[in-house]
């Protein structure tokens, strides 16, 4: 449909109006939409969050997904519906975002250091006193015991060991050792385990080679954390694993939960890598897309829309892909434009033609993005905020 055929219906009023009563909407469609816009297939959402929850299951372990994926309460409630123990969080941010949407179990698996971010720690905790957090040094340890000490709160805190990431976390063996026992001696500090994500491993290509990295790195955080249990220490947690090895972690001894994120979306990058059963990782479906417009079509092998660098996150090399149309690629091409390469495509595209792109890496696209488009088929069906975007 050309924009003019249907411009004589479209009132601007109404549809400022239905988006900005966000949840519960109904009435739109895609066409209507203002472009570049981050939009999410409900019914595909819904069976990735059930496959997974399935998946966990039957493997006899439980899930604490990764809120930093979509950073939006709507998300995070399904998830622990589904059977999840709560979720996990980058930033104290996000945490504040999901616990004043009434969601607990939440894990911050990043340090919070500093006077501004433990004393929002602390405030999380007595409102959330289930809230989880992470430490790697001694000093850290005895800041927030210290901090905590001033109003009487107990944190609870899991060992960050670092699986050789090289970014956080004390190195596995006697110094996590030797970290556990001082936390479990702190009055206002509650250890209840131990962190462990290797995100080096998350994104190897190839199923079998993502497997020998992740397991050669994971075993000596699993041994520590056996070695802590058998110290005594009361460890109850063993977190880690990405949505890359979901399927490795969960079976090597002594993990207790899964903090996969990106599953829920899935986004190119991931597909790239490879899954058990072939070239492309499929195991989950592309929930996310951006909606975009054709704004300019001057050339036949090349259509200009308005998604480009402010529209995706470029941090990995894969690009987005383009959504029903066999053939067509996407590169960037300024900061508001992109390219569509038609030259081997099935077909062409139309001035003002909607294009859907699967994101190149979730989770820092989503935080582009004030909200999100919530869609069956070319039905909007809800607008849900991207609470937890940004950090203050």
């Amino acid at each position: 449909m050309s924009p003019s055929a249907s411009y004589s219906t479209y009132n601007l009023d109404r549809v400022e109006q239905l988006i900005a009563r966000g949840h519960g909407i109904t009435g739109l469609t895609k066409a209507e939409l203002p472009t570049p816009a981050l939009v999410v297939d409900i019914d595909k959402l819904e069976s990735n969050i059930a496959q997974m929850s399935d998946y966990a299951k039957q493997a006899g372990i439980s899930l604490r997904p990764h809120a930093k994926t979509h950073k939006t309460p709507e998300i995070a409630r399904r998830q622990i519906a589904a059977g999840a123990l709560g979720v996990c969080c980058a930033t104290i941010h996000e945490a504040e975002a999901l616990a004043r949407a009434g969601l607990s179990g939440l894990l911050i698996t990043s340090e919070q250091v500093g006077l501004n971010k433990m004393a929002r720690l602390i405030r999380l905790t007595e409102q959330r006193p289930d809230t989880m957090s992470v430490i790697d040094s001694a000093a850290h340890a005895e800041a927030l015991n210290d901090a905590a000490s001033v109003g009487k709160t107990v944190l609870n805190i899991l060992i960050d060991i670092d699986p050789y990431g090289r970014r956080t976390g004390i190195a596995p063996g006697i110094k996590a050792e030797e970290l556990g026992k001082l936390v479990d001696s702190l009055p206002h500090l509650n250890l209840r385990g131990v962190h462990g994500y290797s995100g080096a491993a998350s994104h190897v290509h190839g199923w079998a080679n993502r497997k020998n990295e992740s397991t050669d790195h994971m075993l000596p955080v699993l041994a520590s954390f056996e070695a802590m249990k058998k110290a005594g220490l009361p460890m109850e947690i063993m977190s880690g694993a990405s949505t890359g090895t979901y399927n490795i972690d969960s079976q090597l001894a002594g993990m207790t939960e899964l903090q996969v994120g990106s599953y829920v979306f899935m986004d190119a990058d991931y597909r790239s890598i490879g899954g058990q059963s072939g070239a492309v990782y499929d195991d989950f479906r592309p929930s996310l897309t951006v909606l975009s417009t054709v704004v300019s079509k001057r050339y036949s092998d090349i259509a200009t829309i308005d998604a480009g660098i402010k529209s995706f996150a470029t941090d990995h090399d894969a690009l987005p892909e383009v959504v029903g149309i066999e053939g067509a690629t996407y590169s960037f091409n300024g900061d508001e434009h992109g390219r569509i390469h038609l030259d081997k495509a099935a077909r062409d595209l139309q001035l003002g033609e909607k294009l859907e792109l699967i994101i190149s890496h979730c989770d820092p696209t989503v935080n582009l993005y004030e909200r999100m488009y919530v869609c069956r088929g070319e039905q909007i069906v809800d607008v849900w905020s991207v609470a937890g975007r940004g950090n203050i």
